[in-house]
Protein backbone atom coordinates (compact mmCIF):
# COMPACT_ATOMS: atom_id res chain seq x y z
CA UNK A 1 0.00 0.00 0.00
CA UNK A 2 1.66 3.44 -0.92
CA UNK A 3 2.83 5.03 2.23
CA UNK A 4 1.39 8.52 0.99
CA UNK A 5 -2.00 7.39 0.01
CA UNK A 6 -2.02 5.55 3.72
CA UNK A 7 -1.23 9.03 5.03
CA UNK A 8 -3.77 10.86 3.22
CA UNK A 9 -6.64 8.60 4.02
CA UNK A 10 -5.84 8.07 7.43
CA UNK A 11 -6.18 11.94 7.87
CA UNK A 12 -9.22 12.26 5.97
CA UNK A 13 -10.61 9.79 7.71
CA UNK A 14 -9.39 10.85 11.09
CA UNK A 15 -11.08 14.13 10.31
CA UNK A 16 -14.18 12.32 9.59
CA UNK A 17 -14.26 10.52 12.64
CA UNK A 18 -13.47 13.85 14.94
CA UNK A 19 -16.19 15.32 13.00
CA UNK A 20 -18.48 12.74 13.59
CA UNK A 21 -17.78 12.15 17.23
CA UNK A 22 -17.86 15.68 17.94
CA UNK A 23 -21.62 16.82 17.88
CA UNK A 24 -24.55 17.98 19.33
CA UNK A 25 -23.65 16.49 23.05
CA UNK A 26 -19.88 17.23 22.88
CA UNK A 27 -20.45 21.27 22.57
CA UNK A 28 -22.60 21.72 25.55
CA UNK A 29 -21.53 18.63 27.72
CA UNK A 30 -17.58 19.85 28.59
CA UNK A 31 -18.50 23.75 29.67
CA UNK A 32 -21.34 22.91 31.93
CA UNK A 33 -19.18 19.96 33.45
CA UNK A 34 -16.00 22.70 33.55
CA UNK A 35 -18.40 25.38 35.63
CA UNK A 36 -20.12 23.05 38.02
CA UNK A 37 -16.71 21.37 38.72
CA UNK A 38 -14.36 24.71 39.23
CA UNK A 39 -11.34 24.02 40.54
CA UNK A 40 -11.92 20.17 39.57
CA UNK A 41 -12.41 20.90 36.24
CA UNK A 42 -9.64 18.66 35.25
CA UNK A 43 -11.00 15.74 37.36
CA UNK A 44 -14.14 16.52 35.25
CA UNK A 45 -12.71 16.25 32.13
CA UNK A 46 -10.73 13.08 32.52
CA UNK A 47 -13.56 11.29 33.65
CA UNK A 48 -15.65 13.02 31.08
CA UNK A 49 -12.64 11.90 28.40
CA UNK A 50 -12.19 8.08 29.76
CA UNK A 51 -16.43 7.45 29.69
CA UNK A 52 -17.05 9.33 26.20
CA UNK A 53 -14.26 8.89 23.82
CA UNK A 54 -11.71 6.54 25.76
CA UNK A 55 -14.52 3.55 25.55
CA UNK A 56 -15.12 5.17 22.20
CA UNK A 57 -11.91 4.63 20.40
CA UNK A 58 -12.05 1.07 22.61
CA UNK A 59 -15.05 0.17 20.49
CA UNK A 60 -13.76 1.37 17.39
CA UNK A 61 -10.75 -0.77 17.91
CA UNK A 62 -12.66 -3.87 18.90
CA UNK A 63 -14.85 -3.17 16.18
CA UNK A 64 -11.58 -3.80 13.77
CA UNK A 65 -10.50 -6.49 15.80
CA UNK A 66 -13.46 -8.70 15.63
CA UNK A 67 -14.16 -7.90 12.04
CA UNK A 68 -17.34 -5.92 12.31
CA UNK A 69 -19.89 -4.78 15.23
CA UNK A 70 -21.75 -7.69 14.21
CA UNK A 71 -19.17 -9.98 15.18
CA UNK A 72 -19.19 -8.31 19.02
CA UNK A 73 -23.01 -8.50 19.23
CA UNK A 74 -23.25 -11.92 17.42
CA UNK A 75 -22.06 -13.55 20.91
CA UNK A 76 -25.25 -13.41 22.56
CA UNK A 77 -27.20 -14.81 19.84
CA UNK A 78 -28.83 -14.04 16.88
CA UNK A 79 -32.25 -12.57 17.69
CA UNK A 80 -30.50 -10.90 20.90
CA UNK A 81 -27.94 -9.20 19.10
CA UNK A 82 -30.91 -7.67 17.05
CA UNK A 83 -32.74 -6.50 19.69
CA UNK A 84 -29.78 -4.66 21.45
CA UNK A 85 -28.56 -2.69 18.13
CA UNK A 86 -31.67 -1.52 16.81
CA UNK A 87 -32.05 0.20 20.45
CA UNK A 88 -28.65 0.71 20.13
CA UNK A 89 -29.27 2.68 16.69
CA UNK A 90 -32.55 3.87 17.40
CA UNK A 91 -31.10 5.84 20.46
CA UNK A 92 -27.94 7.23 18.67
CA UNK A 93 -30.51 7.67 15.56
CA UNK A 94 -34.15 8.56 15.05
CA UNK A 95 -35.10 8.60 18.53
CA UNK A 96 -32.12 10.66 20.56
CA UNK A 97 -29.18 11.72 19.14
CA UNK A 98 -29.99 13.12 15.45
CA UNK A 99 -33.32 14.93 16.74
CA UNK A 100 -30.46 16.86 19.34
CA UNK A 101 -28.48 17.62 16.01
CA UNK A 102 -31.20 19.72 15.61
CA UNK A 103 -32.37 21.07 18.35
CA UNK A 104 -29.03 22.23 19.29
CA UNK A 105 -28.46 23.68 15.74
CA UNK A 106 -31.52 25.83 16.60
CA UNK A 107 -30.82 27.14 20.52
CA UNK A 108 -27.15 28.07 19.33
CA UNK A 109 -26.60 29.17 15.93
CA UNK A 110 -30.37 30.13 14.97
CA UNK A 111 -32.34 31.51 17.94
CA UNK A 112 -29.52 34.01 19.07
CA UNK A 113 -30.12 36.06 15.54
CA UNK A 114 -33.54 34.74 14.61
CA UNK A 115 -35.54 34.58 17.96
CA UNK A 116 -38.76 34.12 15.75
CA UNK A 117 -37.69 30.90 13.92
CA UNK A 118 -40.53 28.42 13.91
CA UNK A 119 -39.35 25.60 15.42
CA UNK A 120 -40.78 23.53 12.83
CA UNK A 121 -39.63 25.22 9.97
CA UNK A 122 -36.31 24.97 11.06
CA UNK A 123 -36.68 21.04 11.33
CA UNK A 124 -37.84 20.66 7.43
CA UNK A 125 -35.23 23.08 6.66
CA UNK A 126 -32.48 20.89 8.38
CA UNK A 127 -33.06 17.69 7.63
CA UNK A 128 -33.72 18.71 4.45
CA UNK A 129 -30.10 19.71 4.53
CA UNK A 130 -29.48 16.03 6.70
CA UNK A 131 -31.32 14.43 3.55
CA UNK A 132 -29.49 15.84 0.35
CA UNK A 133 -26.06 14.81 2.03
CA UNK A 134 -26.40 11.49 3.14
CA UNK A 135 -28.32 10.29 0.79
CA UNK A 136 -25.38 9.49 -1.29
CA UNK A 137 -24.06 6.88 1.00
CA UNK A 138 -20.55 6.61 -0.67
CA UNK A 139 -19.88 10.69 -0.42
CA UNK A 140 -20.36 10.49 3.38
CA UNK A 141 -16.80 10.37 4.80
CA UNK A 142 -15.35 12.19 1.75
CA UNK A 143 -17.87 15.54 2.36
CA UNK A 144 -17.16 15.21 6.10
CA UNK A 145 -13.28 14.67 6.13
CA UNK A 146 -12.11 17.50 3.45
CA UNK A 147 -14.87 19.93 3.39
CA UNK A 148 -16.23 20.25 7.25
CA UNK A 149 -13.92 19.31 9.46
CA UNK A 150 -11.32 21.54 8.69
CA UNK A 151 -13.73 25.01 8.93
CA UNK A 152 -15.04 23.03 12.38
CA UNK A 153 -11.55 22.68 14.49
CA UNK A 154 -10.24 26.23 13.10
CA UNK A 155 -13.43 27.78 14.50
CA UNK A 156 -13.09 25.65 18.08
CA UNK A 157 -9.16 26.68 18.26
CA UNK A 158 -10.10 29.93 17.77
CA UNK A 159 -12.49 30.18 20.81
CA UNK A 160 -10.28 27.87 23.14
CA UNK A 161 -7.03 29.96 22.66
CA UNK A 162 -8.86 32.73 23.05
CA UNK A 163 -9.91 31.71 26.70
CA UNK A 164 -6.85 30.64 27.50
CA UNK A 165 -5.57 34.29 27.13
CA UNK A 166 -8.23 36.23 28.15
CA UNK A 167 -10.42 33.95 30.47
CA UNK A 168 -13.51 35.24 31.53
CA UNK A 169 -13.30 34.53 34.98
CA UNK A 170 -11.66 33.41 37.77
CA UNK A 171 -11.55 29.38 38.70
CA UNK A 172 -13.03 29.17 42.02
CA UNK A 173 -14.18 26.15 44.48
CA UNK A 174 -17.78 25.51 43.74
CA UNK A 175 -18.19 23.35 46.72
CA UNK A 176 -19.20 19.99 44.48
CA UNK A 177 -17.17 16.37 45.88
CA UNK A 178 -14.66 14.73 43.89
CA UNK A 179 -17.32 12.29 43.65
CA UNK A 180 -19.96 14.09 42.60
CA UNK A 181 -17.39 15.26 39.61
CA UNK A 182 -16.63 12.18 38.90
CA UNK A 183 -20.04 10.82 38.54
CA UNK A 184 -20.64 13.95 36.32
CA UNK A 185 -17.92 13.36 34.23
CA UNK A 186 -19.02 9.77 33.42
CA UNK A 187 -22.97 10.59 32.80
CA UNK A 188 -21.89 13.46 31.00
CA UNK A 189 -19.60 10.87 28.58
CA UNK A 190 -22.43 8.75 28.60
CA UNK A 191 -24.43 11.50 27.37
CA UNK A 192 -22.84 11.93 24.32
CA UNK A 193 -23.27 8.53 23.38
CA UNK A 194 -20.26 8.15 21.39
CA UNK A 195 -19.67 4.56 22.56
CA UNK A 196 -23.00 3.52 20.80
CA UNK A 197 -22.23 5.79 17.97
CA UNK A 198 -18.63 4.07 17.55
CA UNK A 199 -20.62 0.69 16.83
CA UNK A 200 -22.68 2.55 13.88
CA UNK A 201 -19.53 4.51 12.53
CA UNK A 202 -17.91 1.37 12.09
CA UNK A 203 -20.34 0.53 9.35
CA UNK A 204 -19.44 3.26 7.17
CA UNK A 205 -15.97 3.58 7.83
CA UNK A 206 -15.24 0.05 7.28
CA UNK A 207 -17.22 0.44 3.97
CA UNK A 208 -15.49 3.76 2.95
CA UNK A 209 -12.41 1.70 3.77
CA UNK A 210 -13.37 -0.87 1.38
CA UNK A 211 -14.05 1.95 -0.87
CA UNK A 212 -10.59 3.25 -0.58
CA UNK A 213 -8.72 0.02 -2.03
CA UNK A 214 -8.17 -1.36 1.51
CA UNK A 215 -9.67 -4.91 0.68
CA UNK A 216 -7.86 -6.73 3.32
CA UNK A 217 -8.08 -7.04 7.02
CA UNK A 218 -4.43 -5.71 7.87
CA UNK A 219 -4.50 -2.90 5.98
CA UNK A 220 -7.79 -1.52 6.75
CA UNK A 221 -7.12 -1.75 10.43
CA UNK A 222 -4.15 0.18 9.76
CA UNK A 223 -5.76 3.08 8.10
CA UNK A 224 -8.76 2.74 10.52
CA UNK A 225 -6.47 2.82 13.27
CA UNK A 226 -4.42 5.58 12.52
CA UNK A 227 -7.64 7.76 11.70
CA UNK A 228 -9.20 6.62 15.17
CA UNK A 229 -5.89 8.46 17.21
CA UNK A 230 -5.32 11.05 15.37
CA UNK A 231 -9.72 11.86 15.81
CA UNK A 232 -9.21 10.56 19.33
CA UNK A 233 -6.00 13.51 19.92
CA UNK A 234 -7.57 16.43 18.39
CA UNK A 235 -10.92 15.39 20.39
CA UNK A 236 -8.94 15.25 23.80
CA UNK A 237 -7.78 19.08 22.85
CA UNK A 238 -10.95 20.38 22.12
CA UNK A 239 -12.81 18.68 25.29
CA UNK A 240 -10.03 19.87 27.35
CA UNK A 241 -10.13 23.51 26.32
CA UNK A 242 -14.20 23.25 26.28
CA UNK A 243 -14.02 22.30 30.03
CA UNK A 244 -11.82 24.82 30.74
CA UNK A 245 -13.97 27.44 29.62
CA UNK A 246 -16.56 26.27 31.50
CA UNK A 247 -14.58 26.17 34.52
CA UNK A 248 -13.66 30.02 34.34
CA UNK A 249 -17.69 30.82 33.85
CA UNK A 250 -18.17 29.37 37.45
CA UNK A 251 -18.48 33.12 38.98
CA UNK A 252 -19.60 34.38 36.19
CA UNK A 253 -23.29 32.48 35.24
CA UNK A 254 -25.90 31.09 37.21
CA UNK A 255 -25.77 27.34 38.20
CA UNK A 256 -29.13 27.05 36.75
CA UNK A 257 -28.29 28.41 33.42
CA UNK A 258 -29.08 26.05 30.70
CA UNK A 259 -26.69 23.97 28.26
CA UNK A 260 -26.72 26.03 25.39
CA UNK A 261 -27.53 29.47 26.77
CA UNK A 262 -24.08 29.08 28.73
CA UNK A 263 -22.20 27.74 26.02
CA UNK A 264 -23.68 31.16 23.91
CA UNK A 265 -22.71 33.13 27.11
CA UNK A 266 -19.38 31.70 27.08
CA UNK A 267 -18.57 32.61 23.61
CA UNK A 268 -20.26 35.95 23.49
CA UNK A 269 -18.10 37.09 26.63
CA UNK A 270 -14.83 35.97 24.42
CA UNK A 271 -15.23 36.87 20.74
CA UNK A 272 -18.30 39.52 20.90
CA UNK A 273 -21.35 39.59 18.79
CA UNK A 274 -18.76 38.60 15.82
CA UNK A 275 -17.78 35.75 17.88
CA UNK A 276 -21.34 34.01 18.54
CA UNK A 277 -21.84 34.07 14.39
CA UNK A 278 -18.57 32.48 13.99
CA UNK A 279 -19.23 30.09 16.60
CA UNK A 280 -23.22 29.39 15.48
CA UNK A 281 -21.62 28.33 11.86
CA UNK A 282 -19.27 26.51 14.19
CA UNK A 283 -22.28 24.57 15.88
CA UNK A 284 -23.90 24.35 13.07
CA UNK A 285 -21.31 22.26 11.24
CA UNK A 286 -21.07 20.14 14.37
CA UNK A 287 -24.27 19.11 14.11
CA UNK A 288 -24.45 18.65 10.91
CA UNK A 289 -21.64 16.44 10.48
CA UNK A 290 -22.86 14.35 13.35
CA UNK A 291 -26.60 14.44 11.75
CA UNK A 292 -25.02 12.90 8.32
CA UNK A 293 -22.83 10.05 9.80
CA UNK A 294 -25.52 8.81 12.03
CA UNK A 295 -28.09 9.01 9.43
CA UNK A 296 -25.82 7.21 7.14
CA UNK A 297 -25.48 4.49 9.96
CA UNK A 298 -28.87 3.52 10.81
CA UNK A 299 -30.22 3.70 7.26
CA UNK A 300 -27.26 1.21 6.10
CA UNK A 301 -28.14 -0.61 9.61
CA UNK A 302 -31.64 -0.80 9.00
CA UNK A 303 -31.30 -1.84 4.96
CA UNK A 304 -28.95 -4.67 6.03
CA UNK A 305 -31.43 -5.73 8.34
CA UNK A 306 -34.20 -5.58 5.78
CA UNK A 307 -31.95 -7.78 3.59
CA UNK A 308 -32.12 -4.88 1.38
CA UNK A 309 -35.47 -5.04 0.59
CA UNK A 310 -36.10 -1.80 1.49
CA UNK A 311 -33.54 0.71 0.05
CA UNK A 312 -31.02 3.01 2.04
CA UNK A 313 -32.40 6.12 0.39
CA UNK A 314 -35.82 5.02 2.07
CA UNK A 315 -34.46 4.64 5.38
CA UNK A 316 -32.98 8.14 4.98
CA UNK A 317 -35.77 9.94 4.19
CA UNK A 318 -37.89 7.73 7.15
CA UNK A 319 -35.11 8.63 9.76
CA UNK A 320 -34.90 12.83 8.53
CA UNK A 321 -38.69 12.70 8.75
CA UNK A 322 -39.17 11.17 12.21
CA UNK A 323 -35.91 13.18 13.82
CA UNK A 324 -37.53 16.09 12.10
CA UNK A 325 -40.95 15.75 14.62
CA UNK A 326 -38.79 14.22 17.53
CA UNK A 327 -36.38 17.60 17.59
CA UNK A 328 -38.95 19.68 18.31
CA UNK A 329 -39.15 18.53 21.79
CA UNK A 330 -36.10 20.87 22.42
CA UNK A 331 -32.62 20.12 23.73
CA UNK A 332 -33.18 19.91 27.56
CA UNK A 333 -36.48 17.84 26.86
CA UNK A 334 -34.46 15.57 24.47
CA UNK A 335 -31.58 15.22 27.06
CA UNK A 336 -34.14 14.37 30.10
CA UNK A 337 -35.12 11.66 27.70
CA UNK A 338 -32.26 10.23 26.61
CA UNK A 339 -30.61 9.94 30.57
CA UNK A 340 -32.72 6.63 31.58
CA UNK A 341 -32.71 4.96 28.00
CA UNK A 342 -28.69 5.08 27.96
CA UNK A 343 -28.56 4.61 31.55
CA UNK A 344 -29.99 1.18 30.84
CA UNK A 345 -28.63 0.08 27.23
CA UNK A 346 -24.68 1.34 28.04
CA UNK A 347 -23.74 -1.17 30.16
CA UNK A 348 -24.60 -4.34 28.14
CA UNK A 349 -22.88 -2.79 25.29
CA UNK A 350 -19.57 -1.83 27.04
CA UNK A 351 -19.40 -5.13 28.38
CA UNK A 352 -19.53 -6.85 24.94
CA UNK A 353 -16.83 -4.55 23.41
CA UNK A 354 -14.73 -4.96 26.23
CA UNK A 355 -15.31 -8.98 26.56
CA UNK A 356 -15.39 -9.21 22.77
CA UNK A 357 -11.58 -9.20 23.06
CA UNK A 358 -11.57 -12.50 24.29
CA UNK A 359 -12.78 -13.79 21.25
CA UNK A 360 -13.71 -17.32 20.70
CA UNK A 361 -11.59 -17.48 23.96
CA UNK A 362 -15.06 -17.20 25.87
CA UNK A 363 -17.73 -19.58 25.80
CA UNK A 364 -21.17 -18.02 24.67
CA UNK A 365 -22.92 -18.13 28.21
CA UNK A 366 -19.93 -16.23 29.38
CA UNK A 367 -21.09 -13.13 27.16
CA UNK A 368 -24.74 -13.48 27.59
CA UNK A 369 -24.52 -14.01 31.23
CA UNK A 370 -22.54 -11.38 31.74
CA UNK A 371 -24.54 -8.99 29.35
CA UNK A 372 -27.90 -10.49 31.54
CA UNK A 373 -25.99 -9.15 35.19
CA UNK A 374 -25.07 -5.54 33.23
CA UNK A 375 -28.77 -5.41 32.18
CA UNK A 376 -30.39 -6.22 35.70
CA UNK A 377 -28.36 -4.24 37.63
CA UNK A 378 -28.65 -1.51 34.94
CA UNK A 379 -32.17 -1.43 34.71
CA UNK A 380 -32.31 -1.43 38.79
CA UNK A 381 -30.53 1.18 38.97
CA UNK A 382 -32.00 3.63 36.77
CA UNK A 383 -35.75 2.61 38.56
CA UNK A 384 -33.65 3.83 41.87
CA UNK A 385 -33.12 6.99 40.69
CA UNK A 386 -37.12 7.52 39.54
CA UNK A 387 -38.08 6.89 42.76
CA UNK A 388 -38.17 2.81 43.15
CA UNK A 389 -36.25 1.44 46.24
CA UNK A 390 -33.55 -0.99 45.37
CA UNK A 391 -31.50 -0.92 48.55
CA UNK A 392 -28.84 -4.13 47.10
CA UNK A 393 -28.01 -1.92 43.83
CA UNK A 394 -27.18 1.27 45.92
CA UNK A 395 -25.06 -0.89 48.18
CA UNK A 396 -23.12 -2.21 45.47
CA UNK A 397 -19.11 -1.36 44.66
CA UNK A 398 -18.67 1.95 42.41
CA UNK A 399 -22.75 2.45 42.69
CA UNK A 400 -21.54 6.22 44.12
CA UNK A 401 -19.61 6.34 40.77
CA UNK A 402 -22.83 5.43 38.62
CA UNK A 403 -20.59 1.94 37.99
CA UNK A 404 -22.74 -0.21 39.73
CA UNK A 405 -23.56 -2.67 37.10
CA UNK A 406 -19.95 -3.88 37.10
CA UNK A 407 -19.88 -6.09 39.94
CA UNK A 408 -23.16 -7.69 38.88
CA UNK A 409 -21.66 -8.16 35.44
CA UNK A 410 -18.45 -9.60 36.87
CA UNK A 411 -19.86 -11.69 39.01
CA UNK A 412 -22.49 -13.34 36.38
CA UNK A 413 -19.55 -14.04 34.13
CA UNK A 414 -17.43 -15.74 36.20
CA UNK A 415 -20.05 -18.43 37.28
CA UNK A 416 -20.65 -18.99 33.42
CA UNK A 417 -17.22 -19.41 32.61
CA UNK A 418 -16.57 -21.36 35.86
CA UNK A 419 -19.52 -24.10 34.91
CA UNK A 420 -18.13 -23.91 31.34
CA UNK A 421 -15.43 -24.89 32.39
CA UNK A 422 -16.70 -27.81 34.91
CA UNK A 423 -18.86 -28.98 31.81
CA UNK A 424 -15.85 -28.90 29.44
CA UNK A 425 -13.78 -31.06 31.83
CA UNK A 426 -16.41 -33.41 32.29
CA UNK A 427 -16.99 -33.76 29.09
CA UNK A 428 -13.28 -34.51 28.19
CA UNK A 429 -13.32 -37.15 31.12
CA UNK A 430 -16.07 -38.95 29.60
CA UNK A 431 -14.81 -38.96 25.94
CA UNK A 432 -11.92 -40.47 27.36
CA UNK A 433 -13.79 -43.09 29.76
CA UNK A 434 -15.37 -44.25 26.40
CA UNK A 435 -12.47 -43.79 24.44
CA UNK A 436 -10.55 -46.10 26.86
CA UNK A 437 -13.52 -49.06 27.25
Amino acid sequence: MNRKKLVTDSIVVGFALFAMFFGAGNVVFPPYLGMHAGEQWANGFLFYFIADIGLALVAMFAILHAGGADNITGRIGHAASNVLMCAVILCIGPMVAIPRTAATTLEMSVTPFFSGMSPVVFSIIFFAVILLLSIKQSAVIDIVGKILTPALLIGLLVLIVKGFVSPIGDIVDTGVSASEVTVNGIKSGYQTMDVLAAMAFGIIILSSADEKGYTDSKSAAKMIGIAAALSGVLLMIVYFGLTYLGATASTVFPTDISRANLVIGIVELLLGKAGLIIFAIVVALACITTAVALVSSAASFFAKLANDKISYGVFVVVICVSSAVISNLGLDMIIAIATPVLDIVYPPMLVLILLSWFGDKLHKSVYVSSVAGSLIASVLATASLYGMSVPVIDSLPLASLGLGWVTPAAVFGLVAYLVSKVKFQNAQTANTQFVNE
